[in-house]
């Protein structure tokens, strides 16, 4: 290239312009973004999480597990070795410990043993529609219900909706309050006492006769939900709980106010149960809150049930009226 001066003489060059620097992402930024995601991972995975606000967040760990992706990101874009390496560990941990709920597991689908039913609803104070209620049991034909919230008023709601006739049997601790639970069965119950020492709510349980099949042990579940000063009755309920025996199939099912992040649900279950929802590749479908401006967001109902049992298949269900929704599992029994 060249150019004309003033004076007429051309004089040739070439106009170099200076490179543009990057702008690259500081290395401090990196650990910044991957600290509070690998702080949640150690505590998921050694089961750390104390008190009532650690506990009550823990129900938020699917969401830290799939965000978990941005840090390492923001470590590669850095640059920063030793951080991409941490964030990706802490993605592994967390990815783990969430997706096998979505995946389901080898016991999952058809069995050969005896079919149980089994539905489960929390109600709200009584306030759940009772024919959304009934809809739900003519459709699904659960061999038990489960209820929890149950009161005076919706038992005789339900049994004017026809409830009696397609679940005759029952075991009831009705209050008006919270406190009030109640089972429902197709078969021929009897309430079983000094099973364990329930510790919130009325947690009935019972022994279910089934055609060609051993008796069950049925527990509803309900223990206080983990706030404040409660979160020390929440632990010690969850605790409470039975183990599996060799000699009885036992099925709990209900509100847990827990999910399977919180580590004394996973102690609960290590002691010889499974989750049917987390079998069946459902255990990340949200059971609450229900009904309300923003969509369910947790996991905290279940039905539970002795690791011999077989699951068949998961189900979750909106009622109106109530801010849990039911869950339905169809299980077979051992021989």
């Amino acid at each position: 290239m060249s150019v004309e001066t003033a004076s007429g003489a051309r004089v040739g060059g070439t106009i170099v312009s200076p490179p543009r620097r990057r702008r690259r992402i500081p290395r401090a930024l990196a650990w910044a973004a991957v600290a509070p995601f690998a702080v949640w991972a150690a505590a998921r995975v050694g089961g750390l999480e104390r008190g009532s606000l650690t506990t009550q967040i823990m129900t938020g760990t699917p969401y830290v597990a799939a965000a978990s992706l941005v840090p390492v990101l923001i470590g590669a874009l850095a640059r920063n070795r030793a951080a991409t390496a941490v964030a990706l560990v802490t993605t592994a941990a967390l990815g783990f410990s969430v997706l096998p709920r979505a995946i389901g597991s080898a016991e999952a689908g058809p069995g050969s043993g005896a079919p149980l039913r089994v539905l489960t609803l929390n109600m709200l104070f009584g306030h759940a529609e009772p024919d959304a209620v009934m809809d739900l049991v003519r459709r699904l034909k659960p061999d038990v219900l489960s209820t929890q919230e149950l009161t005076p008023g919706m038992v005789e709601k339900l049994d004017a909706a026809g409830l009696g006739q397609l679940l005759p049997h029952r075991v009831l601790q009705d209050e008006w309050s919270a406190g009030g639970s109640g089972l429902y069965s197709r078969h021929p119950m009897t309430p079983l006492e000094n099973l364990f020492r329930p510790i919130g709510h009325n947690m009935p349980a019972a022994v279910i006769t089934l055609p060609g099949a051993k008796p069950v042990e049925f527990v509803d579940v309900h223990p206080y939900p983990p706030l404040g000063s409660q979160v020390h009755d929440w632990t010690a309920a969850i605790g409470a709980f039975p183990p599996a025996s060799p000699d009885t199939i036992r099925i709990l099912a209900g509100d847990f106010n827990a999910s399977l992040d919180h580590a004394v649900m996973r102690r609960f279950l290590d002691k010889g149960y499974a989750d049917a929802a987390d079998r069946a590749g459902q255990g990340l479908t949200p059971t609450w809150p229900a009904g309300k401006s923003i969509p369910p967001l947790i996991t905290i109902d279940h039905v539970v049930v002795d690791e011999r049992v077989a699951v068949n298949e998961v189900s979750v269900h909106t009622v109106p009226g109530t801010d849990h929704r039911a869950v339905f599992a169809d299980l077979r029994l051992p021989g």
